[in-house]
């Protein structure tokens, strides 16, 4: 196993993680796009179909899909390959737990769209799903409303968009703090659909009372959710085990992984007015440290179990383990700049 905290990332074999939530920033800000397209008749066999496509500009889109799992419509913010003349692969590219309705978002708060902007491939990201960990729900809540977000990834959006994107066929999930744990999950469930998963700042394990902790912190203390066990049942039931990546980490076994993860200590730039996110109050310094630093250091022994358990399988992934780092978007930013060589690597670009 090679460790060499000078390089961009350690390859070992070990890894896989998962999230704690989004807990920064707030608000959602979106650009009010030109529409393109009308309702289309186009159904899956689910009952989902695309409703609309609207423009933004020449790269971006917002694709608007109506979930019949959910009954309800969800925008796919959309951005568009460089040379789009033969079909390229997805990246569905997850918020944390505001999903995508408040300003902690992708678009918002990295430099996601200028990233992608010579690169060959799709990106979606769901507008929606907060604090509901992108899983299928047992029952609606009254706050978190109906989720069917496993269903809706998994079965009901990929056709639609392979088809209205002209996509190749391939795809990998990439996801932030609550929605790391999401990814590993639809991993699991859907064994050989993703290319490769990455998932950075999270924690990777739901069953156990560290776990369910990160969950119930989300969406609870944060969220305001008031009965978890509308979500996997019973606290001590089978749906927690049955959603806890650590416990089935077998069932990874030959999807590329990738993880990453800070410790929780404060770092240059990202923790400082360097970082323009604090100097324009996009975030704030003191969030991320007194907030974001307990949080990351708790993923960071999140990490460091799913890793173990991923050793002990002898199942191979890439994982970064910082010198420092905060539950921020600074970090993740630069981890989606690292870990693009590794999706890339898996879809064929």
């Amino acid at each position: 196993m090679t460790r060499n905290s000078t390089t961009w990332r350690r390859t070992v074999q070990i890894g896989a993680l998962a999230v704690a939530g989004s807990l920064l920033t707030a608000g959602l800000a979106q650009a009010t796009p030109a529409r393109v397209g009308g309702d289309s008749s186009e159904t899956a066999s689910t009952g989902s179909y695309i409703k609309s496509v609207e423009k933004v500009n020449d790269r971006q889109l917002v694709v608007n899909v109506y979930a019949a799992s959910m009954d309800k419509d969800v925008p796919i913010q959309v951005i568009t390959p460089a040379d789009n003349s033969e079909p390229r692969p997805i990246v569905y590219l997850l918020n944390g737990a505001g999903g995508g309705e408040d300003a902690a978002t992708w678009e918002l708060q990295t430099d996601v769209v200028d990233f992608f902007a010579d690169k060959n491939v799709n990106v979606a990201t769901p507008v929606g799903g907060r604090l509901s960990y992108y899983t299928d729900w047992e029952k609606d809540d009254p706050k978190a409303g109906r989720n069917k977000w496993s269903t809706f990834l998994g079965k009901e959006l990929p056709p639609l968009l392979n088809e209205e994107l002209g996509s190749n066929g391939k795809q990998a999930i990439s996801a932030i703090s609550m929605s790391g744990t999401s990814v590993l999950n639809l991993a699991i469930e859907y064994p050989g659909f993703y290319s490769s998963v990455a998932a950075y700042s999270g924690c990777a394990q739901t069953s156990d009372p560290l776990g369910q902790a990160f969950v119930r912190t989300t969406t609870e203390w944060i969220g305001g959710v008031d009965d978890i066990t509308n979500m996997w049942g019973p606290l001590d039931g089978p749906g927690w085990v049955e959603h806890d990546p650590l416990v089935n980490a077998e069932k990874l076994r030959g999807t590329p992984i990738y993880m990453s993860t800070g410790n929780g200590l404060p770092g240059i730039p990202n923790d400082t007015f360097l970082n323009p996110r604090l100097s324009d109050g996009r975030a704030y310094t003191e969030n991320q440290i007194i907030i974001g630093g307990p949080i990351e250091a708790a993923t960071n022994l999140c990490t460091s179990n799913m890793a173990k358990r991923l050793y002990e399988l002898n199942i191979p992934a890439v994982v970064d383990f910082q010198p420092v780092g905060t539950h921020s978007w600074g970090y993740w930013q630069d981890q989606l700049h690292k870990s693009w060589p590794f999706i890339a690597g898996s879809l064929g670009i």
